[in-house]
């Protein structure tokens, strides 16, 4: 079935239901694919519950209602079949109303998210194109590429005037002194959780409130290239997107926010974001504030565990995911990278693939949690798992066996 036979068949089977308990991924990219359905179908006078899981597994399904999940549940092989999943990931289930582009060909990882496939459903809904800026949460927060679908949704969203692109500093936050401080994809060593480094540099390159971005982008990178990957300097300025119907008008920023909630367990605010309510607005901002401060000192006290594999812990849990893609994609590595960290009582754990480095981690996280009584997938190149505290050491041998030091 092609990607847009299944986002029909998925639609129609939405409008038919008067009630749909959805439950979604607390990142960026799941809690707006799950928005993104929730205006639709409030829009066509449909009732919904809207709850964000860090995880989700077959016992966690609700019995008596229908069921959508929202950027997770591709996973799950032995899911009802009557559930309904909006996903990216590598699929494993077989249900009938499961929409994801790999199933239809498309590259999962870089060319549509849980958030755009969303979209393309809420299209077929009904009239939903004002929701294309939270389609690009997704493509932000999971750090895909505007290419594919990506670039039709983002295009089309530019023609209908609710996306404006720009030229500018890629990094969210209220001003420049907090945009560099609150660093964290890409972090920047030296600036990063320095608030008096980020205040200095600011006013080297400040006159009368005009700031001389070709000074102050020379000496971020002169400041951090001894440490940084290649692609954190590439990531500092690039096209930024302004989006006029949302509560946050950067693209970034509303990502961040909305990212940070989820993470930090205050899902209900992010989503409130996107569905265009500001009664939390300041809240969420300082829970943003809050966690990436969490995330930074996770990376600044990341302990390796080993002198061969990249295996890292951290305190915090919760923080894992993102620790992993700054010390996978902002710092020089030469291997894939792993953190593990406590969440409740179990560990989650974290793999990337820096760039340049080609390495099955969906299979890998999927084969040793399961091993190890747990759960875990994702991407091929970006993955996780969730495994009990007594199974750390377990986990940590299957890892040194499974990959080449």
């Amino acid at each position: 079935m092609s990607l847009d036979a299944a986002a029909a068949h998925l639609a129609d089977h939405l409008l038919e239901q008067e009630f749909v308990e959805v439950l979604a991924h607390h990142d960026a990219d799941g809690i707006a694919a799950a928005s993104i359905l929730c205006h639709a179908m409030f829009r066509e006078g449909r009732q919904f519950r809207l709850r964000i899981r860090s995880s989700i597994t077959t016992a966690d399904i609700p019995q008596d209602s229908s069921v959508l999940l929202c950027d997770f549940g591709s996973a799950l092989s032995d899911l009802p079949g009557d559930v309904m999943v909006v996903d990216h990931h590598v699929p494993h289930f077989e249900g009938d109303y499961h929409v994801n582009p790999r199933l239809a060909g498309i590259d999962g990882d870089r060319n549509l998210s849980a958030a755009g496939a969303a979209y393309l459903v809420a299209q077929r809904m009904g009239d939903n194109r004002d929701l294309a800026g939270l389609a690009l949460l997704g493509i932000i927060g999971d750090g895909q590429e505007l290419e594919g679908p990506n670039r039709d949704i983002t295009s089309e969203g530019i023609a209908n005037g609710f996306i404006a692109p720009r030229r500018g500093l890629c990094l969210p936050g209220r001003g420049l002194v907090e945009q560099l401080a609150l660093a964290v994809n890409p972090y920047l060593a030296g600036f990063s959780g320095v608030p008096d480094a980020a205040r200095a540099l600011v006013a080297q390159v400040t006159d009368e409130d005009d700031v001389d971005y070709e000074a102050l982008l020379s000496r971020v990178v002169l400041a951090t290239a001894p440490k940084a990957s290649l692609s954190a300097i590439y990531g500092l300025w690039g096209t930024t997107y302004s989006l006029g119907r949302e509560v946050i008008d950067e693209a970034a920023n509303l990502a961040a926010v909305v990212d940070a909630c989820g993470k930090a367990g205050s899902g209900d605010i992010g989503a409130s974001l996107c569905l265009r309510s500001t009664y939390a607005l300041q809240e969420a901002w300082e829970i943003a504030v809050r966690y990436r401060q969490g995330v930074i000192a996770g990376i600044r006290g990341a302990r390796r565990l080993d002198e061969h594999l990249a295996l890292f812990e951290v305190d915090d849990g919760s923080a894992a995911s993102d620790v992993a893609d700054a010390l996978a994609n902002d710092l020089v590595q030469n291997g894939p990278v792993f953190v593990i960290g406590r969440r409740g009582d179990r560990y989650s754990v974290s793999a990337r693939c820096p760039p340049g480095i080609d390495l099955d981690l969906e299979a890998l996280m999927r084969t040793l949690a399961e091993a190890c009584g747990g759960q875990g997938g994702g991407h091929h190149r970006r993955a996780g798992a969730l495994i009990g505290a007594d199974q750390v050491d377990r986990f940590r041998q299957g890892l040194l066996e499974a990959v080449p030091a």
